[in-house]
């Protein structure tokens, strides 16, 4: 935690860093392409300032970004999936790998994302009501969505570590 003695270091890096999902959010909203990867974006600015300036000023972080991301954009598929995935995801993470056993941690990040996916399917069928087009069958999906997660949470940790090693 670089910044977290000094306190307008920390509240001006923390509103940059807010700036930062909020511009991300917003391009994964218009640009009709690539939405994931400015989500993903947006998640590695949760974990700059879990690095940076500390898990509470983080957690400051997401509600701020949350809050602007509603006011500017309304509720989209992309300002839901960043509120109830992508922006915590960052802090949870944070919070799971400081048990230190890898096998429980993976079980914990699976479960954590199973249950965000499963929130999302009944919030989203609820609210927009149509049926999956796919030629695979479901299970299919979300055995490879557990895939695509996994690789996800090793682009972070792979980020993290290079971070803290140049000492971000």
């Amino acid at each position: 935690m670089l910044l977290k003695n000094n306190r307008s270091k920390t509240i001006a890096f923390g509103g940059l860093l807010t700036a930062l999902c909020v511009v991300f959010i917003y391009l994964s909203s218009i640009i009709p392409f690539n939405k994931l990867l400015f989500l993903c974006l947006a998640s590695f600015s949760i974990i700059l300032g879990v690095l940076l300036i500390g898990i509470k000023n983080s957690i400051l972080i997401y509600v701020g970004s949350l809050i602007l991301s509603l006011i500017l954009l309304g509720i989209r598929e992309t300002t839901f999936a960043y509120i109830i995935f992508f922006g915590p995801y960052g802090i949870v993470k944070n919070f799971i790998e400081n048990i230190g056993k890898l096998p429980f941690e993976i079980v914990l990040k699976l479960i954590f994302f199973n249950i965000v996916l499963g929130a999302s399917y009944l919030v989203y069928s609820q609210f927009a009501p149509m049926q999956l087009k796919t030629t695979a069958p479901i299970y299919v999906l979300l055995i490879l969505s557990q895939f695509l997660f996994l690789g996800y949470d090793y682009i972070l940790t792979v980020f993290i570590h290079r971070a803290k090693k140049h000492k971000v």
